[in-house]
C-alpha cells in the first residue's frame, strides 16, 4: 500500500519541494512545528529506517546533511536539529527542524502556522540553496 509520502513523490499530492534526487526528495513539512521544518524522505518505499541497508543510510544522511544547510541559509536558527520518529507515516523520512533552543524540537507543541505565500517563498529559497 502507498503511503502519503509516496504520492507527493509520484506527483500525486501537492507538496513545497525543496530537493530531490534519484533516491531522495525533501519538501515543507505543511504542519510544522518550526518555520523551515523539512522532511527528507526515501524514494524507497520501506517504513523502517533501520531496514535499509549501510550504504542506503550514508547516502540519506548525506543528502539531508545537504539539504539542512540550504534550510539554514534561509531560515534565522543556531542550529538544524534531527529527528526519526518513524510512527506518524510508515515511510523512512527525517526531520530537519531549525532549533534554537532544546525546546524547539518538541511534536507535541503547537505548530506553526506558516501562509502559502510563505510556504512557496521558502521552498523556492531553500531549492536555491541546495543547488548551490
Amino acid at each position: 500500500m502507498e503511503t502519503i509520502f509516496t504520492k507527493i513523490i509520484k506527483g500525486e499530492i501537492p507538496c513545497y519541494k525543496v530537493a530531490e534526487n534519484e533516491h531522495f526528495f525533501a519538501f515543507l513539512d505543511i504542519s510544522p512545528i518550526a518555520y523551515g521544518h523539512t522532511l527528507v524522505v526515501s524514494k524507497l518505499q520501506n517504513d523502517y529506517i533501520f531496514d535499509l541497508n549501510d550504504n542506503q543510510i550514508a547516502d540519506l544522511m548525506v543528502f539531508a546533511k545537504k539539504v539542512a544547510v540550504a534550510v539554514e541559509k534561509n531560515v534565522t536558527c543556531k542550529r538544524i536539529g534531527i529527528a526519526v520518529i518513524g510512527l506518524e507515516v510508515p515511510h523512512t523520512h527525517i526531520h530537519l527542524v531549525p532549533i534554537s533552543n532544546v525546546s524547539d524540537l518538541d511534536f507535541k507543541k503547537e505548530r506553526v502556522q506558516v501562509s502559502k505565500e510563505e510556504m512557496i517563498n521558502l521552498a523556492t529559497k531553500i531549492s536555491a540553496s541546495f543547488m548551490e
